[in-house]
């Protein structure tokens, strides 16, 4: 007779809830994460002023930090598969907060652009170690609502900590801004070091919360002893022979797009190009941002309601993705009103849209060979960080004086290929062979 999965219903209370204490620390390490990547947002205005930057320089220094992010990707990948998340995570944010405090000694284009290379590169493993961490402590059935809210983590820690950024600013300076900002993660990543294990390493794991996550496809291998195969240089290139994951590439780039708008030239369009002023511009800013904390958590949990009701993977998993990307098109709206209230409207759509389709991470494990499930991060990941790249600087050159038209219009179509993308190029969803 063929073993039957165990479910939460046939668990009960015995199968524990240790998983949900290592989303905590993941969902903590997000909005760490996310505030050094926003604090240079906040400070632009500031800094540019001071340091005379014109819009392209800002939109190079917006970029350098995905510079090397997107080129650490696979490297990456393949650090979380061998050494695991909890000591690459560790050393990656106490590193990169250490960087971030240097920010505020810098006083030159080239030190801010080396400062940001030097985020970017210490960031790198980041989301490649959360997709591991949800990968290993739950199972395929609670995935996508455990990418849900770790994922929401972005967005809400955007909304929460934007406001508090631009008052601290206010109070200590853009250069205080980096210090507060960078030594709160040294902090936090001696926490994370001290509370994370593996599943079968935590002492606090029951046995029957372990054979909960072992029936339902957690990947519960030991680094040490695990029977699957590691990943080989040789694997990569089987990273892009496979048109499905092909298509999710290009889908992340263009989702990671419109977030990466949202992360960087958001607050400047706000006070240069909609005249909002500077604090007020930060609450202003944190409603899309909770638009999308709504839209992820609302995609998560809608997904995995669908499949739990017998919906297929490729509807359940994909349908979240697709509307999202529509509702990023009324991005476009923000060009034809001088209403600020529709304009916030209009963005906080898009956002909100952008928060649906951010449950991708969870066509990596749909789709990619167990073992191959870091270094697959690593290149969904890689595709969706060249936006970081492409989108800062492509809005600094696309600004054509007190124009921001075209830079969003340009959102809007990288928008539309997703949709495209997801519809014809990605498919039914079912795992790629290894081979």
């Amino acid at each position: 007779m063929t073993e039957q999965p165990i479910t939460q219903a046939t668990a009960g209370i015995r199968a524990g809830r240790t998983r949900f204490l290592m989303l905590g620390l993941v969902f903590i390490n997000i909005i760490i994460n996310y505030m050094d990547r926003t604090n240079l947002s906040v400070a632009a205005t500031a800094m540019a002023g001071e340091l005379r930057f014109t819009p392209l320089e800002m939109g190079l220094i917006f970029s350098a930090f995905g510079w090397i992010y997107a080129a650490l990707q696979i490297p990456g990948g393949f650090l979380i598969d061998r050494l695991g998340a909890r000591l690459v995570y560790g050393v990656g944010l106490f590193i990169w907060s250490l960087v971030t405090t240097l920010h505020a000694f810098a006083g030159s284009f080239l030190a801010l652009f080396g400062l940001r290379l030097g985020v970017g590169a210490f960031e790198a493993p980041v989301m490649p170690a959360n997709n591991r961490v949800i990968s290993s402590w739950f199972p395929e059935q609670e995935r996508a609502s455990a990418i849900g809210i770790y994922s929401s983590a972005q967005f809400v820690g955007l909304a929460c900590m934007t406001p508090l950024l631009f008052h601290v600013q206010d109070v200590f300076g853009w250069r205080g801004l980096f210090v507060i900002t960078g030594v709160a993660g040294m902090i936090w990543a001696l926490v994370w070091y001290l509370l994370y294990r593996e599943p079968t390493e935590h002492k606090g794991v029951s046995d029957a919360e372990l054979n909960y996550l072992r029936s339902n496809g957690a990947l519960l291998e030991s680094r040490q002893h695990a029977s699957q195969p590691r990943a080989r240089w040789q694997d990569l290139a089987h990273m892009f022979r496979s048109r499905k994951l092909v298509g999710i590439y290009i889908g992340q780039f263009t989702i990671s797009a419109t977030f990466w708008f949202f992360l960087t030239w958001f607050p400047t369009y706000l006070v240069e190009y909609r005249h909002m002023g500077f604090i007020k511009s930060g609450y202003v800013a944190a409603v899309p941002y909770f638009a999308a904390f709504c839209g992820v958590l609302l995609a998560g949990f809608a997904s995995d309601r669908m499949m739990r009701r017998g919906v297929s993977a490729s509807v359940a998993r994909k349908l979240p993705v697709i509307l999202g990307l529509f509702l990023t098109l009324f991005i476009l709206g923000a060009n034809y009103t001088d209403n600020a209230t529709l304009i916030m409207l209009f963005m906080s759509v898009a956002f909100f849209g952008n928060g649906l389709a951010t449950i991708t991470w969870v066509f990596v494990t749909a789709l990619a060979p167990r073992h191959l499930i870091g270094l697959a991060g690593g290149v969904f990941n890689f595709t969706g960080a060249l936006s970081s790249i492409v989108v800062p600087i492509a809005i600094g050159a696309l600004i054509d004086g007190d124009n921001f038209a075209p830079a969003l219009a340009f959102i809007a179509v990288l928008a539309a290929i997703g949709i495209a993308s997801y519809l014809f190029i990605v498919g039914k969803i079912d795992h790629v062979s290894a081979h």
